[in-house]
């Protein structure tokens, strides 16, 4: 007997939540906590199809920053499609119906983590910059800092966290971690310590926040969940300050959100190769609202830019001429009725730029954007005053 190919993606109730949670079981091979941890603050969708719940995920409404500012994001977590129902584009739809309520809530971007980054290319997503955890020897942190000047002070207060705002400010992509950030981060790792790095009569220049686990062999290992630092001297001291465990603690691995994409870490080691790098899946954003996101988003201050180009959808349908002008720090994408276009750039190229993944025109022109090489290099300037670099993993 044939099976229905009607799918119906709904709110999830508390019974359907559960039955969610125990697909979750059979589709990622273990439970996942964070489905009933972050319900309370998601909205919660289901697929539903024959009366029995086949697949669904939550959607964050959190602000992500882009060129300084915060921009109304859609963060996509915990979803997933029963293997037995896979195919037939039900995973594009069941996206497409997790993001339309955060939509209607005003969200222009949505970020997502996936391993399917082919899949996610095809439907508009963008992986903007590379993935990375790091492992070195403790040893080879010892002794990095010398004499440093800073306090180190454990403990996140209501400062630390403010610092720790302005310095995701700095970067493409970084969330305005919510009330609930601390808490949920507390839940998800139990014995996660903060420290605060300051010198005297300043705010933080440093904040750190580690934990304890086992790594493969059965040692202990320190883990790095927030390395956020304002100076290169604050680096220094943090990675000091980790090296300072030598005596009980072999190894130190960053995770793969913990440090920026920068060969921070690598500049300090007393030895070339000291620190194995582990690839991990990226992080990968669509952009929901092109005129909206770059209405909402920071821009250079310096930045006069008036620049005709065309918008391709994932779909056959042909490029709309859009006009894209920024001037002092803002900036608006309008419909275009002139006579032609400079470049032309798919969904998922213009949410790569937008992140600031294109740190040169050659960058840009390899990955497929066409267009006159002067305009490109315009184009690319836009974006490339900030990098991408989502700290949060969710």
């Amino acid at each position: 007997m044939p099976r229905s190919t009607q799918m119906a993606v709904v709110e999830a109730d508390d019974a359907m939540w559960q039955e969610y949670q125990d697909l979750t079981v059979r589709s990622y091979g273990h439970r996942v906590e964070d489905v009933a941890r972050l319900r309370a603050h998601a909205d919660a969708r289901v697929a539903v199809r024959d009366g029995r719940v086949i697949g669904g995920g939550l959607a964050l409404a959190v602000p992500q920053f882009f060129g300084g500012r915060p921009v109304p994001g859609a963060c996509l977590a915990g979803g997933c499609i029963a293997p037995e129902a896979r195919g037939s584009r039900l995973w594009s739809t069941l996206l497409e119906e997790r993001l339309r309520p955060l939509k209607e809530q005003g969200a222009v971007v949505a970020t997502a983590w996936s391993a399917s980054t082919g899949y996610g290319h095809r439907l508009g997503w963008a992986a903007p910059s590379q993935v990375f955890s790091w492992t070195v020897p403790t040893d080879d942190l010892r002794g990095i800092a010398g004499r440093s000047r800073f306090d180190i002070v454990h403990g996140a207060g209501d400062q630390v966290r403010q610092q720790q705002r302005a310095l995701a400010s700095d970067w493409n992509g970084p969330w305005e971690r919510p009330s609930w950030w601390p808490a949920w981060q507390q839940a998800e790792h139990p014995g996660l310590t903060h420290y605060h790095f300051t010198l005297p009569g300043r705010t933080p220049d440093g904040l750190l926040a580690i934990a304890f686990d086992q790594d493969r062999a059965g040692g202990r290992r320190l883990v790095v969940h927030d390395f956020w630092a304002a100076t290169a001297e604050a680096a220094t001291a943090m990675l000091g300050f980790l090296g300072s465990h030598h005596s009980r603690i072999p190894t130190v691995m960053f995770q793969r959100t913990a440090l920026p994409p920068v060969p921070l870490l690598q500049n300090h080691l007393r030895r070339a190769g000291a620190a194995s790098a582990t690839s991990w899946h990226p992080w990968m954003l669509r952009i929901l609202d092109p005129a909206g996101a770059v209405r909402r988003r920071g821009w250079p201050e310096d930045l006069d830019l008036t620049l005709p180009l065309a918008l391709r959808g994932d779909d056959e349908s042909p490029p709309v001429p859009m006009l894209l002008r920024i001037t002092a720090g803002t900036a608006d994408l309008t419909s275009y009725a002139g006579s032609g276009h400079d470049l032309v750039l798919t969904s998922r190229q213009f949410a790569r730029w937008y992140a600031g993944g294109y740190r040169t025109p050659a960058a840009a022109v390899l990955d497929g954007v066409h267009g006159q090489a002067s305009s490109v290099a315009r184009l690319v300037r836009g974006t490339a005053d900030r990098e991408p670099w989502m700290a949060e993993y969710f």
